[in-house]
């Protein structure tokens, strides 16, 4: 397979490339450079954003194309467009945040979406951005477009903090709020897996929408926390507090305490239908394997996630962790 990752130096995109070297492929990577790629690949740099950012990329001929890009559509469009003629399929990594906020539980692929073009210049509604970067693709490659509707993304190179806040707090050590119920389910997708089925369902030309996520329940919180304690070896004990007292804290579902979330949050992150994906073999490894590996990759960089700058930080102070768990 000839790989095109528009971008590829970070979390999702390397995964992909990772994937993509693991199966003897011949993958070239586009970006602006401020990332070392990583090894093996072509590297072409390029500002897509920029007038005649896309010069790169003018020649040459794939396979496949991965596009992870969450900002303004139009760099999608013309992207696309762009390569429409000399590319055979087009992933593009969307979201399951295209229906909008709140989602009903259940809402499969078929559900409606947000309003949105696929030449907005603008970036502010991740929603709209997600949706017009899907409108941006299928208007480029038809039923050459793949849709990957992700929802929450876990793994090695993670820039966005979830997991490795938990694994460092964990790591820490002594009493750690565990946010109730215990056994509420959790619908995620380790970023491996995600990249192994898109490329995989390109090489076997499916296109359209797809939720791409592990079926609702497949963990629960207990089971990533313990797993947490468990391959970081700490002395960690954590302390079950139900929602309601949280809440009532002031503490903030998602962004204090990443990945737990309750009420309609839940029906939309940890609830949507996948069956399609799963029929098309989507197949998603233990929870453990994903905490321990991204342990591991942690481990190796020093215990310090890089972190996306155009994203908000995540985790709980300690101070309000503490007077949370003093009672």
């Amino acid at each position: 397979m000839r790989l095109l990752v528009l971008g590829g130096t970070e979390f999702v995109g390397r995964a992909f490339v990772d994937e993509a070297l693991a199966l003897g492929g011949d993958v070239t990577v586009f970006n602006r450079g401020t990332h070392e790629p990583p090894p093996g690949v072509t590297a072409l740099r390029g500002d897509r954003s920029a007038p005649g950012g896309l010069a790169a990329i003018e020649r040459g001929e794939w396979d496949v194309v991965v596009d992870t890009w969450s900002w303004a559509p139009s760099a999608v469009r013309d992207s696309a467009r762009l390569l429409a003629g000399r590319a055979g399929h087009y992933v593009y990594v969307s979201s399951r945040s295209v229906h909008g906020y709140p989602a009903p539980a259940g809402a499969d692929e078929s559900a409606p979406v947000v309003a949105a073009s696929p030449d907005d210049e603008d970036a502010a509604d991740y929603s709209r951005a997600k949706t017009g970067g899907e409108l941006a693709a299928v208007a480029a490659f038809g039923d050459r477009a793949l849709l990957a509707r992700a929802g929450l993304i876990l793994g090695p190179y993670e820039n966005i903090g979830r997991l490795p806040w938990w694994l460092t707090r964990v790591a820490r050590g002594g009493p750690v709020l565990a946010p109730g119920p215990d056994d509420l389910g959790l619908q995620l997708i380790d970023v491996r897996d995600l990249a192994s089925w898109c490329l995989s369902a390109a090489g076997r030309g499916l296109g359209g929408a797809y939720n791409v996520v592990s079926p609702p329940g497949f963990t629960t919180t207990r089971e990533l926390l313990e797993s947490c304690v468990r391959v970081t070896g700490s002395d960690a004990e954590l302390r079950w507090l139900d929602a309601e007292t949280i809440l009532a804290a002031g503490v903030r579902p998602w962004s204090d305490l990443p990945v737990w979330i309750v009420g309609e949050g839940h029906d939309t992150m940890h609830r949507g239908d996948v069956s399609k994906a799963v029929a098309a073999g989507l197949r998603c490894r233990p929870i453990e394997e994903t905490v321990a590996d991204t342990w591991a990759w942690l481990r190796s960089i020093g215990g310090h996630a890089p972190m996306r700058g155009d994203r908000p930080a995540v985790g709980l102070d300690p101070e309000a962790e503490a007077k949370l768990l003093g009672g």
